[in-house]
C-alpha cells in the first residue's frame, strides 16, 4: 500500500494563529476566501498559479527536488498572492515546511494500524522538499510505515516511475500487487504505468473528510472497519 502525503493522509490547514499572520498592506485582515486560496496555492500538487521569470520558473519546475528551489518558488507564490511583507511570507513558508504543522486525516491512524495488523507493507511517496517523517514519528506511526520515498531525497518526482519503485523496492513488493492512494490523478496516478492500482481521494479539509481512506481501501477489497 502506497500513500501520498499532502491532501491524502495529512493536510496543511489554517488555525487561528495562522490567520492572524495574514494582514494586508492596508492593515486589514485577509478574508476567509483569501486565506483558503493561499492555503490551496501552498499545497496543490501540480497546478501553477502565476507566471514566473526564468529563475522563478526553474525553481517552480524543480521545487520538489531541491529545498532551496522550493523556498524560492513558494516565497514567490506567497508574494504574488498578496502577502505584503517578506517577514509574513517567511513565517508562512516556515509553517508549510514544518511537518508538525500538518494535520492528519481522521482515518489516517486507524488505516495505518489496520494495515499493519494485516501484515500489509506501507510506503509514503511524496513530491516534497522537506522531511515528513517527524509527522509520523511524533504520533508513533513511524513503526507502521516501512518506506518513505520523498522526491528531494530520491531525485525523481511523480508521475515518474522511479519514485514509486524506490518505495516498492524498499518494501519488497511487486508493483502489480500495490495500490497507490493519492489526491492527484496526474501525479499519483503515475503508479499505474508500473501496473499498480490507483485510488483517488479528494483533498478536502480534514473535518469534511472523515473516512475517504477507508472507502478507498474497501473499494479495492480491504475490509477496513469503519
Amino acid at each position: 500500500m502506497l500513500f501520498d502525503f499532502s491532501g491524502t493522509i495529512f493536510r496543511l490547514e489554517e488555525d487561528e494563529s495562522w490567520g492572524d499572520e495574514l494582514v494586508g498592506a492596508d492593515g486589514a485582515d485577509f478574508d476567509v476566501e483569501a486565506k483558503a486560496e493561499i492555503l490551496r496555492r501552498m499545497t496543490a500538487p501540480v497546478e501553477q498559479f502565476m507566471t514566473f521569470d526564468a529563475a522563478g520558473q526553474h525553481a517552480w519546475d524543480n521545487r520538489d527536488l531541491d529545498p532551496a528551489l522550493h523556498r524560492h518558488a513558494y516565497l514567490e507564490v506567497l508574494r504574488s498572492s498578496g502577502v505584503p511583507t517578506e517577514e509574513q511570507a517567511e513565517r508562512l513558508y516556515g509553517r508549510l515546511i514544518d511537518p508538525l504543522a500538518w494535520t492528519p486525516y481522521p482515518d489516517t491512524g486507524p488505516v495505518l494500524e489496520f494495515l499493519a495488523a494485516q501484515g500489509v507493507p506501507v510506503g509514503v511517496v511524496s513530491n516534497i522538499a522537506f522531511d515528513v517523517r517527524p509527522a509520523f514519528r511524533t504520533r508513533g506511526w513511524d513503526r507502521l510505515v516501512g518506506a518513505v520515498a520523498l522526491s528531494f531525497e530520491v531525485g525523481v518526482i511523480k508521475p515518474e516511475p522511479g519514485i514509486f519503485l524506490a518505495a516498492l523496492n524498499e518494501l519488497g513488493v511487486d508493483p502489480a500487487r500495490a495500490l497507490m492512494v493519492g489526491d492527484s490523478a496526474q501525479a499519483d496516478g503515475g503508479a499505474t504505468a508500473l501496473g499498480s492500482r490507483f485510488a483517488l481521494v479528494d483533498p478536502l479539509p480534514t473535518a469534511e473528510r472523515p473516512d475517504a481512506l477507508v472507502d478507498a481501501l474497501r473499494a479495492h477489497g480491504l475490509a477496513v472497519p469503519r
